[in-house]
């Protein structure tokens, strides 16, 4: 008997599912245990396994195209079972409708109304992915195929750039890549056409009149083609090593080396399986023939003597950066933490001798490793339970009390910033919140950090005092109603008993949400929390 799947709710923040990958297709054999799909729910793509045998005799949703959970998926049953009952029928009358509002347009056109009917069989409209929860848009970073090229299932077609990372985008069918309507560098909302493909000699005029009916689509299908003899001429010859093997490298680094004129088969990455990142491309040495050959060229294009390295000669220039997905959903977010929670801002400076001298006690352990970092972070996690006002959430109707204390970590990867976080922090060690906060780090810099572990904070910390940054402020990472600022230990003088001796503070600044915190709570929080840095074997009880 057959078996409706649906779409699953694979995390509890999830409300919608894409279907990244279909490994199965209709009239396939299921085991199960087999992997039916990869669907990307809203921080991660996960293998999707069947629970049930048969036949897959139903796709319910395309791959790329984005359901709500409880959506239907797919029908599994026995082979060349009747699933005309399970089915809705809303796309046959869909059909129907469109049929009867066309017939009186296309009447006096019959040759019109099939070419807009449908689809040609075999021609896929390959739509741009939803590749993340956040994801409104995304921008193709590169094109590793050309219109014209041959495509297999499973060749790379582009690399698109999402709000978190920037993404391999495989081909799920074989044939000809016969139109691309992004191109690269250019950002288009989700579900926008990004390519077809199908047999070689397809009407794409046609295709794209069938799969949209908007003014777009009436563009000569010779356009595409004349724009990628460009493109191939253009193309960067270092995205394919000499053995003609392709080169792994983030389009930042593509872009960097193209600026500097480094070949990329030259540079060795140091991202995942190699892959060639911005601080690959920057830290590269060329060899002295290739400094040379760019010196002399450099003195070609000089028409007069070079000035004295000291002159005031130059020339004024500027480059405009495409922002990518992610530092446009940072700016979304943050602006709007910035301007709908009323930000508040309070400093102390603490007294971090005590602190130091029990760092460097704990560190002669063996196997021990403490930062100063993870003693604010206790510290900070022991505070809240004393002020659970501070560990709040507004509601608009209600303020949410908060009775776990899960710490956000702000961490600097290379794409923007992302915080993961520590669950239950106030039940931790010094040592635990330590090798936490190292693991979780590890991940988030290596793009290996799942969903889970950066959901649910109650509070934030953000430290920069390893830069040397003495004070700032942060803006509140919602829902939290507040994080701290964490500046760098500084030597200077101080008062001890009425004497002048050198001693070492840092200051730490809360911002607070006013809606949740007030201007006393704040302070008997911070008061709460240079208690326990100050004396950090309170902290070890």
């Amino acid at each position: 008997m057959a078996v409706i799947v649906n779409m699953p709710r694979l995390s509890d923040t999830m409300e919608e599912g894409t279907v990244a990958a279909w490994l199965k297709n209709v009239g396939d054999k299921v085991e199960e245990g087999d992997i039916l799909a990869e669907i990307e729910t809203d921080k991660a793509t996960m293998e999707f396994e069947s629970f049930n045998e048969g036949v897959l005799l139903h796709i319910g949703i395309q791959e790329g195209d984005t359901a709500p959970v409880d959506s239907l998926l797919a029908i599994i049953g026995e082979e060349g079972e009747d699933i005309s009952g399970l089915l809705s029928g809303d796309a046959s009358a869909n059909t129907a409708t469109e049929e009867k509002e066309e017939e009186p347009k296309d009447a006096a056109s019959p040759a019109t109304e099939s070419s807009t009917a449908a689809i040609p069989e075999g021609v896929e409209v390959v739509k741009m992915p939803r590749l993340s929860d956040t994801m409104e848009e995304g921008t193709v970073a590169a094109w590793l195929k050309q219109v014209g090229d041959k495509v297999e299932e499973g060749d790379i077609l582009a690399e698109i750039e999402t709000d978190k990372a920037t993404m391999e985008f495989e081909s799920f069918y074989s044939g000809t890549l016969l139109y691309v309507g992004i191109k690269e560098g250019e950002s288009s909302p989700v579900d926008e056409v990004l390519a077809i493909i199908g047999p070689e000699g397809t009407d794409v005029d046609a295709v794209l009149k069938a799969g949209s009916g908007s003014a777009t689509a009436s563009a000569p299908a010779e356009a595409p083609k004349e724009e990628t003899k460009k493109e191939e001429k253009s193309a960067p010859v270092e995205n394919v090593a000499t053995d003609g093997k392709r080169i792994f490298a983030s389009p930042l680094a593509k872009k960097i080396a193209a600026d500097k004129g480094i070949n990329l088969s030259d540079v060795t990455g140091s991202g995942d399986n190699g892959r060639i990142i911005k601080k690959d491309v920057e830290n590269y040495k060329p060899s002295a023939a290739a400094n040379s050959t760019t010196a002399s060229s450099s003195s070609v294009t000089s028409a007069t003597p070079q000035p004295a390295i000291y002159a005031p000669v130059g020339e004024e220039g500027f480059e405009d950066v495409k922002n990518s997905s992610m530092r446009k959903v940072i700016a979304k977010v943050l602006g709007q933490s910035k301007f709908t929670a009323p930000h508040f801002y309070l400093t102390i400076e603490v007294d971090m001798d005590n602190a130091k001298a029990s760092r460097a006690q704990i560190n002669s352990l063996p196997d021990t490793k403490v930062s100063f970092n993870d003693m604010v972070l206790k510290a900070c996690a022991m505070a809240l339970r004393k002020h659970p006002q501070v560990n709040t959430t507004w509601k608009d109707d209600v303020t949410r009390y908060n009775k776990h204390i899960h710490m956000g970590v702000a961490v600097a990867v290379d794409e923007g910033l992302v915080v993961p976080v520590l669950k239950f922090a106030d039940q931790m060690s010094l040592t635990t919140i330590g090798a936490s906060v190292k693991d979780l780090a590890g991940k988030a810099r290596s793009k290996k950090i799942a969903p889970s572990e950066m959901e649910g904070s109650t509070f934030t910390v953000s430290n920069l005092g390893m830069f040397g940054i003495q004070e700032f402020t942060s803006i509140i990472n919602q829902p939290n109603s507040a994080i701290l600022s964490v500046g760098a230990i500084v030597e200077k003088p101080v008062v001890k008993n009425g004497e002048i001796v050198v001693g070492n503070t840092m200051k730490l600044t809360l911002a607070c949400d006013h809606r949740t915190v007030d201007g006393a709570v704040g302070a008997q929080f911070l008061q709460t929390l240079r208690s326990y840095i100050e004396n950090p074997v309170t902290m070890l009880a």
